[in-house]
């Protein structure tokens, strides 16, 4: 209790960013997280076995394999002398953190117990930690260290309101599947706690946070319907057959609302464009070229290293803008998109490890019949477009609980086969 607890705590206040101490670059979310990887790490080592070696074995080969690319991306940075050793070691520091924060959880963990009481807790200490940035944004309370608006656009305690949104994301998302694996009380309560992330994560007004939304409530639907369509209790009854006569005729009427939806085109583009943060201004458009010219820089730059990478931290400059104030632009910048970032750090081989991990376990959540949890992979991917997500808590958190899960629940080789 007193782990899973430490654990929960960690994770929540990671995000809690502005109640640092000035000058002390860990917070309170990473004293809790060593407290709890220290408690972990005696468990293993007092321990009889690891609960989930073949989910600890798949975590494993990926580290191992990300860091090897990333090894090889510094020596090539040693080479070509573009090594910046401040940021470098920043990223390996948290890289290094979060590998051995999933390792742990997948090695001390046990599905049915310690691991659902974390995500409990987990969800309770998120909740509270909610209403207490929501008292502060509204001036119930008051803290002299936080300002919980990033101009018109909700932060609570995290330094911007992109790392508030997408945790709101992904606890929205485990929420959703603690809701479905619930009953009574604990249903009850994992729905208004999934409501209240999404409520919050709409203040923050993230474009990212509205796309995954969307996307992800549409994957949902159709991931509901097809496991509902293929059970065994509806694959011959009535409602079967209709739903699947509405599936065969939504092709034929949708292209039959086609002429409908170009007559509305510009009022569907003005309501999207009034739904973004900026409602599709001057500030909207900026974002979207600054975001456009990093990502083809750092797609530049790792094409220029061989593919090969150049090592953990960033890589690229920004363009000077209006804003600056002439002030001079010294530390380099990120792509904000993770596939990008990891291309300059990692080359093409750190891509396919990340990336190669999330749709594994995508197809494992999948074949397990695990809705929420895959929808919870549909967020993590969105998100990693357009934010660097790899250094975040709860990202390999998420990725560690629908790892274990989606190979505790998946069905055998022989049951798929029916033999």
């Amino acid at each position: 209790m007193t782990g899973s607890a430490l654990l929960a705590l960690g994770l929540v206040l990671s995000t809690a960013s502005q109640l640092r101490v000035p000058g002390i670059p860990l917070g309170l979310g990473e004293v809790f997280l060593g407290l709890w990887a220290g408690f972990a790490l005696m468990r293993v080592l007092t321990g009889d076995r690891v609960s989930n070696p073949g989910a600890l074995l798949r975590l494993g080969a990926f580290w191992m394999c990300f860091a090897f690319s990333l090894s090889i991306g510094t020596c090539q940075a040693l080479l070509l002398q573009k090594l910046d050793a401040g940021s470098m070691l920043h990223d390996v520091f948290s890289y290094f953190v979060v590998a051995a924060i999933s390792c742990l959880i997948v090695a001390t963990m046990k599905s049915e117990s310690d691991l659902r009481r974390s995500q409990w807790l987990l969800i309770a200490f998120w909740n509270v930690a909610l209403i207490i940035q929501i008292a502060l944004g509204w001036r119930l309370i008051r803290l002299s260290s936080v300002d919980p608006w990033f101009w018109e656009r909700f932060r609570g305690w995290s330094e911007n309101p992109n790392q508030l949104a997408l945790y709101c994301a992904l606890l929205a998302a485990l929420s959703l599947y603690l809701a479905l694996s619930s009953k009574g009380v604990g249903r009850i309560a994992a729905l208004l706690s999934c409501l209240l992330s999404l409520v919050v994560g709409r203040l923050t007004k993230s474009d990212t946070f509205l796309g995954a939304m969307v996307l992800c409530t549409a994957a949902f639907l159709a991931l509901r319907l097809w496991n509902w369509l293929n059970s065994p209790a509806h694959r011959y009854s009535l409602r079967s057959a209709a739903a699947v006569l509405m599936v065969v005729a939504f092709v034929p009427l949708s292209l039959s609302l086609v002429p409908y939806a170009l007559a509305t085109s510009d009022r569907l583009g003005s309501l999207a464009a009034g739904m973004t943060k900026d409602h599709g201004g001057e500030g909207t458009m900026r974002t979207a070229s600054l975001r456009l010219f990093l990502w083809q820089n750092a797609l530049k730059l790792g094409l220029e290293s061989a593919s090969l990478g150049l090592g953990p931290g960033p890589h690229l400059w920004r363009p000077k803008i209006a804003d600056d104030d002439d002030r001079p632009i010294t530390r380099p910048f990120e792509a904000h998109n993770t596939p990008l970032d990891i291309f300059t750090q990692g080359g093409l081989l750190g891509v396919i490890a990340v990336y190669g991990l999330f749709a594994g376990i995508f197809i494992l959540l999948l074949r397990a019949k695990l809705d929420a949890l895959a929808v919870l992979m549909v967020a993590l991917v969105f998100f990693s477009m357009a934010h660097f997500i790899p250094r975040h808590p709860i990202v390999w958190f998420a990725v560690a609980v629908s790892l274990m899960l989606g190979l505790d629940r998946a069905p055998s080789p022989r049951a798929r086969t029916g033999n």
